[in-house]
């Protein structure tokens, strides 16, 4: 499973409806499994950033098409990012020459 850190920020239509922003988080979680996706962790942040998700998913085009499920719903525009554990990290390490 590869993993992917999600920065979003919420829309104005987003923001508008923020008190139903953890419900809104339970039904994405539940639409990322219908990708074959998992949503490790949702955390609500301050600064740059509202929310950062660790999702988990087989295969690009599953996160692909979860992360555009999810767009286009209005709520949040994402910026993500792939993330490598430290023995996936090693792994690409040991190919270097």
């Amino acid at each position: 499973m590869a993993t992917y850190v999600v920065l979003a920020k919420f829309t104005d239509q987003g923001i508008r409806a923020v008190k139903n922003s953890a419900q809104r988080a339970t039904q994405a979680a539940e639409m990322a499994k219908s990708f074959g996706c998992e949503m490790k962790e949702v955390y609500w942040t301050l600064g740059g950033y509202d929310i950062v998700t660790i999702v988990e998913a087989s295969d690009e085009q599953s996160f692909m098409s979860f992360g555009l499920a999810l767009g286009s719903e209005g709520n949040i525009r994402t910026e993500t990012l792939r993330a490598f554990r430290k023995d996936e990290f090693a792994a690409l390490l040991g190919k270097l020459q």
